[in-house]
């Protein structure tokens, strides 16, 4: 993919984002593309995924609702009491409706960077993990989360899983299926999938 084209999507990103959340897009677009080098993905698709992985995250909950009609997006009732998830949901659609974007490199690890998913793609893990270790981030483990990272991506994988699956606990909020079964998959050692 040519520059002009990240020109585009970064534009795009402009108009839809926030100052932070530009940046913050910018730096998983990084983070995922090193990761991809690092791991054998390709890096420009990972570089992609990770420039659009919140495209839709700041769309008010009547659009987000409005878009999911329009394309047919049928949230289960965890998901639609679960705004944080939304914007993985609709993003994948938006990027592969609108962006016209159909390879499932990018668009599915759009699609699974917040709850992952048992049988998670090489691209999957890199996307869900450059989000949780991107330059921008400060949260208490994520020197431990990028360290993680540097070693094995299922490493990180559990650590981040076991972390989002906590933290949900603590606040006595929902956890996504999803995330348990991406939880048990690697624990099982992909025998879930």
């Amino acid at each position: 993919m040519d520059t002009k084209t990240y020109n585009d999507y970064v534009s795009l990103l402009e108009e839809h984002l926030s100052e932070y959340r530009v940046f913050h897009s910018k730096c998983v677009a990084k983070s995922a593309k090193r990761l991809a080098e690092k791991y054998g993905c390709d890096p420009e698709k990972a570089y992609t995924a990770g420039l659009l992985h919140d495209i839709m995250k700041e769309a008010n909950e009547i659009d987000t609702f409005e878009f999911c009609e329009r394309y047919g997006i049928e949230l289960t009732p965890l998901e639609k009491c679960a705004p944080k998830l939304w914007h993985a949901i609709t993003g994948s659609v938006y990027v592969r409706s609108v962006l016209g974007i159909t390879d499932p490199e990018i668009t599915v690890p759009i699609r699974y960077h917040t709850t992952g998913r048992a049988g998670m793609a090489l691209c999957e893990k890199i996307l869900f993990i450059a989000d949780f270790i991107s330059a921008d981030r400060d949260y208490g483990d994520v020197d431990v989360m990028r360290e993680k990272a540097e070693k094995s991506l299922e490493e990180a994988m559990l650590y981040g899983l076991g972390y989002t699956i906590d933290e949900l606990a603590q606040r006595r909020r929902a956890i996504h299926p999803d995330t348990i079964a991406a939880y048990n998959d690697i624990i099982l050692g992909g025998k879930n999938g």
